[in-house]
């Protein structure tokens, strides 16, 4: 198993439930083709959402999902095994 393979399997292994779930889904998401067919249900969420937003809804700062989701902004800045040039 790769390095990389084998470092994400730890670190889902410390998720709690919820968070497995979110992840669960964002890996979903994730390994789909991006021309899979929208359902109606997702047409109507995506309708719901640009709604929210022309109606001057605000969105999640990436900081807290990323604080929500058990790691830091280091953690992902550095994901890649790459340094930001700050």
């Amino acid at each position: 198993m790769s390095d990389t393979r084998q470092h994400v399997h730890e670190l889902i292994d410390q998720l709690d439930t919820s968070k497995l779930a979110a992840i669960g889904q964002l890996l979903e998401v994730m390994v789909h083709d991006e021309d899979d067919e929208l359902t109606d249900e997702d047409r109507r969420a995506v309708a719901a959402s640009r709604e929210y937003f022309r109606k001057g809804g605000e969105g999640i700062p990436f900081e807290q999902v990323v604080a929500e989701c058990g790691f830091t902004m280091d953690q992902i800045r550095n994901s890649e095994g790459g340094q930001t040039s700050e």
